[in-house]
């Protein structure tokens, strides 16, 4: 089973507001980047949306370690997801694309690994400007279609 890392970030402006989502998946030495935004959206929304896109893009089942700066994210993957399924969702924000997240994780072996956001990690750095600049390009976009 291949081992991949799964860096991922969201942002949304307003949140809710315009979002956007960011993601490195690394297999050794090779990179790949991911991004992508919503219309309206909260960055919890876009946290969570980032890593299941990631794990979307991959081809065959892996060991991935998802790291990210939520803790909403992390504990929910590790912590959480198990009691949230028994009580199927009540009073979980987000019930959706957790359900998705299931769907997608399915084949992988995942971990969660949390870091401190803005803090000098390389990676989160890297995917916290992906997201933004998705969600500043989403606001951007409604703001032209507004004034059209």
């Amino acid at each position: 089973m291949k081992k991949i890392t799964l860096f991922s970030d969201g942002s949304a402006l307003g949140n809710p507001g315009p979002g956007g989502y960011g993601v490195i998946l690394r297999y050794g030495e090779k990179e790949r980047e991911l991004f992508g935004a919503h219309e309206h959206t909260t960055n919890n929304r876009m946290e969570l949306l980032g890593v299941i896109e990631g794990l979307k893009a991959l081809k065959e089942p892996c060991e991935v370690d998802v790291v990210s700066d939520s803790s909403y994210v992390i504990k929910g993957i590790n912590e959480w997801l198990d009691g949230w399924i028994k009580r199927d969702f009540k009073k979980v924000k987000n019930p959706d694309l957790w359900r998705e997240y299931i769907e997608v994780a399915k084949p992988h072996k995942i971990h969660g690994i949390w870091v401190r956001g803005h803090d000098g990690h390389e990676e989160n750095e890297r995917c916290d400007t992906l997201a933004r600049e998705a969600a500043e390009q989403m606001k951007d976009s409604l703001e032209r279609g507004r004034d059209e």
